[in-house]
C-alpha cells in the first residue's frame, strides 16, 4: 500500500480537508445513496484525515440504521466525506473532491451496496481503511 496525501474541499471553498490514503484501494457503491452522489470512496482511518476548515459549514443526513453520517457543505451541498456504516471510526472521503487526482486512472473496486448486509458476510470484503464495503 502505497500512501500519499491529498487535499481536497467542496465546491465553494468553504471546507478544506488533508487526508492520507491509497488510490488503489477506491471504491465505487453502487447504493441508491451513493450512486445518485456519484461518490468515489477512500476509506481511512480518522487518523488519516484532518478537516482544516468549514466544520461549522457541515450538515449531516442520516437514514436507516443512521449508522453513516453523511455530512456535507451546507452551502453548496457537496459531499465531500462522510463516516461510513461500513467503517463509523473512519472516514470516506470523496475522491472527487481531491485536487490534481487523475479520475480517468482510477480503477475502482465495485461494491455491492444495494445487498449491503450480504456483501459484508461476504469473505474478502472488510469493511476498514482500504477495503471496499462503503
Amino acid at each position: 500500500m502505497t500512501l500519499q496525501t491529498y487535499e481536497g474541499g467542496c465546491h465553494c471553498g468553504r471546507l478544506r480537508f488533508r487526508v492520507r490514503g491509497d488510490l488503489a484501494t477506491t471504491s465505487e457503491c453502487n447504493c441508491s445513496i451513493c450512486t445518485m452522489k456519484g461518490f468515489l470512496h477512500l476509506v481511512v482511518p480518522r487518523d488519516q484525515f484532518d478537516l482544516i476548515r468549514g466544520s461549522d459549514e457541515l450538515t449531516t443526513y442520516t437514514f436507516n440504521t443512521g449508522v453513516a453520517r453523511h455530512t456535507f457543505c451546507r452551502h453548496c451541498g457537496i459531499h465531500s466525506f462522510y463516516v461510513p456504516r461500513s467503517f463509523p471510526n473512519g472516514v470516506s472521503v470523496n475522491v472527487r473532491c481531491l485536487e490534481g487526482v487523475d479520475l480517468a486512472a482510477i480503477r475502482p473496486v465495485p461494491f455491492d451496496g444495494r445487498h449491503w448486509e450480504d456483501a459484508m458476510r461476504t469473505p474478502n470484503v472488510v469493511s476498514g481503511p482500504g477495503q471496499v464495503g462503503a
